[in-house]
């Protein structure tokens, strides 16, 4: 009954809420039991314990997403971000959520996994570790942690345009101990000190043990350079990287056509929408025809774009960040 009622609430949600996207956050944790099975491991759904997930075919709002476990992937797109409102609550992963981690959410890629997310904005860059689904909300590729969103310093404004590239080496280490019981939580603030990931991921991780009174007030004034204290756990203080910043536009893509003249005739419907044109690209050996809008100033109207092709009937358009 809670999973008929959160389909219909959530549209709700999802336009009430700001960019932190919290309603897509309710329904993939309350709706995700019978969506499980990679996991045979039985931790699963305990706080932190190790445990691998991918999950079957699942839809949300209409969209029907696939996940898979991969090791090639980069994407650019939109990430926004989510923290307060689900603090303290399980993730897909069955783990935990904490604002203080490094952390993120992305709607098919395995659970555990380690991206680097680069701001393209201001070339601030940090690696996260994907343990939860999300975001659904259209023109989103990723949901980061509150503290990864301060860090890539894009909390004020809700959202980023973003590079994400899986760390495939590392990514299949985590995968290997997940499938294997043991827990990776932490192992992503690790490895942005480092650089890699700790000796049998027990390095600098996140402290389980709670510490006393006298360790929280020596810790606390340390905080400047060492790390955080929050609800007697130690955070270190990951090191941020600063990548080259290069201008990038925002589009959206209608469609992608193998014929030219099928997508001249969208991009001509299109065009009463925003400024179109038709890009031709290789993939796979073939020759594919796309149709973008743009380019356009801001999220927000990007957003605004997406949501009026969307309503024209093209439900497979995408925000492109270019």
């Amino acid at each position: 009954m809670k999973k008929i009622f959160l389909l219909l609430f959530v549209p709700f949600l999802l336009s009430a809420c700001s960019e932190i996207e919290l309603g897509s956050h309710l329904y993939k944790t309350w709706g995700d039991d019978d969506r499980d099975t990679a996991s045979s491991s039985p931790s699963y759904n305990t706080a932190n314990s190790g445990n691998f997930k991918v999950g079957k075919p699942y839809t949300v709002m209409g969209k029907t997403y696939y996940p898979k476990e991969t090791y090639n992937y980069t994407e650019t797109g939109i990430a926004s971000w989510y923290g307060p409102g689900f603090h303290g609550k399980k993730t897909a992963s069955g783990e935990t959520y904490s604002q203080l981690e490094l952390t993120a959410a992305h709607r098919t890629l395995q659970m555990p996994s380690l991206v680097r997310v680069t701001n393209l904005e201001n070339g601030r860059s940090v690696v996260v570790r994907v343990n939860d689904r999300g975001p659904f909300a259209r023109g989103r590729v990723m949901d980061v942690s509150e503290r990864a969103a301060g860090l890539l310093d894009m909390k004020r404004a809700g959202t980023a345009r973003v590079r994400l590239e899986l760390l495939a080496d590392e990514s299949r280490m985590l995968a290997s101990a997940a499938k294997n019981g043991k827990t990776t939580k932490g192992v992503e603030i690790a490895y942005n000190q480092t650089g890699r990931l700790p000796d049998g991921f027990r390095g600098p991780v996140i402290s389980d043990v709670p510490m006393s009174e006298n360790d929280l007030t020596e810790t606390a004034q340390a905080e400047s350079v060492q790390g955080h204290v929050s609800g007697g756990r130690f955070y270190p203080n990951p090191v941020v990287e600063q990548q080259p910043v290069t201008p990038t536009s925002l589009f959206v893509q209608a469609g992608a056509f193998g014929q030219e003249g099928n997508a001249r005739n969208m991009a001509v419907r299109m065009a009463s929408i925003a400024p179109t044109k038709v890009e031709t690209v290789e993939s796979g050996g073939r020759t594919l025809y796309k149709v973008r809008l743009g380019p356009l100033d801001s999220v927000g109207s990007a957003d605004k774009v997406l949501s009026k092709v969307l309503a024209s009937g093209q439900s497979d358009a995408i925000i492109v960040v270019q």
